[in-house]
């Protein structure tokens, strides 16, 4: 029987996808981003009085704050330079190779044969959908960089919610400060820019805030309780989801090679579910 935190992670995923379309089709995507994450701090305000400090986790929370300030500027700028079915297959399918490697090395983790196999599929699948998208070097190495930025985060946030006393001191914790430090940092950096972009545009950006709380909220919660390797890769199932959103909704064209790397990822994330 396919367990909870796996559905939990392809939940994640699809969310996850959604969220990005939302900062891919804003104009200013950087103001997009600081009003994303304002929306997603302050929706976990209240909840942070009804949750215990996050002991013994404060190291794993500053270090992903610092990485999720690099992972948001080179999504931001890829974006900026890269359609979104050329740039995210290459930021998604490198992380969970990272995020693994991570979750071997610094938490212990496992990978059976099963789940490697899995992982294998969902990787080649994701970057086969890449092929032939005419980046430039510029987009390929913002891309690169926000897959490494993911898998340390991934890592990092592990750690840092297994640690916690609670879950949910750690995720409540870990919205509000990057939310209020990242966010108002980017808003303060855009100055009165950011506030006009607000007032044309916080319906969709406070949104996307509450999606993202969700999505990575179920994303903490599952890394509490399974393998890193294998649930890091199940999230990626995100990129099937920005595929459909980006052909159907942002007017991005389909071909061959991500309908084939779309069957890839789908036998990987089938793989994962069932995998042991």
């Amino acid at each position: 029987m396919i367990e909870t935190a796996a559905m939990m992670m392809v939940a994640s995923g699809a969310i996850h996808a959604v969220v990005n379309a939302v900062l891919k089709s804003g104009d200013d995507k950087l103001a997009s981003r600081a009003l994303i994450d304002l929306s997603g701090g302050l929706l976990v305000l209240p909840a942070v009085f009804l949750v215990p400090l996050p002991h013994g986790a404060w190291g794993w929370l500053a270090g992903s704050l610092a990485v999720h300030a690099v992972y948001f500027l080179a999504l931001v700028r890829a974006f900026e330079v890269a359609d979104m079915s050329a740039s995210y297959p290459i930021m998604r399918g490198t992380a969970p190779v990272f995020a693994a490697m991570g979750g071997v090395f610094i938490l212990g983790d496992a990978i059976t044969l099963p789940v490697a196999a899995g992982m294998g599929l969902v990787v080649t699948g994701i970057l086969l959908s890449a092929i032939g998208r005419n980046l430039t070097p510029a987009a390929l190495g913002y891309s690169l960089l926000t897959g490494l930025a993911v898998a340390c985060y991934t890592v990092l946030d592990a750690g840092g919610v297994r640690s916690a006393p609670t879950q949910m001191s750690y995720i409540a914790w870990a919205f509000l400060v990057l939310g209020a430090v990242i966010g108002a940092a980017f808003g303060a950096w855009r100055g009165q820019g950011f506030v006009d972009y607000a007032k044309r545009n916080w319906r969709a950006c406070v949104l996307a805030g509450a999606l993202g709380v969700l999505s990575y909220g179920l994303a903490l919660t599952a890394y509490a309780v399974g393998e890193l390797p294998r649930l890091a890769s199940l999230r990626e199932s995100s990129i099937l989801f920005a595929l459909v959103i980006a052909i159907l909704f942002l007017g991005e064209r389909a071909d061959r090679l991500k309908i084939i790397g779309g069957t890839l990822i789908f036998g990987g994330v089938v793989t994962l579910l069932v995998a042991r």
